[in-house]
């Protein structure tokens, strides 16, 4: 447990900060999982459309640290990928 002051507070950021993490990695999902079953579908116009979403989710979200940097260019290279090849 927390002793000092300072410590609490960072706790707290923690839990906060840990909200928002969550939250961004849930839509970057959401949309990854969303175009994934189009494409499943046969439906490559509309996955198409959904790629500037995704990559800027996934941008937003290397952006702000709940993504590392490679980790948010491989998805981003893997769907992109995936798109291209269902065409």
């Amino acid at each position: 447990m927390a002793i000092t002051s300072s410590a609490k507070k960072a706790i707290r950021n923690d839990e906060k900060k840990a909200v928002f993490n969550l939250r961004r990695k849930r839509a970057v999902q959401t949309v990854e999982k969303e175009i994934v079953k189009l494409l499943a579908e046969g439906k490559v116009k509309e996955a198409q459309a959904l790629i500037p979403t995704i990559y800027k989710k996934i941008d937003k979200a290397a952006k702000m640290g709940t993504l590392k940097k490679n980790t948010a260019s491989r998805r981003k290279s893997k769907l992109g990928r995936m798109v291209a090849n269902a065409k």
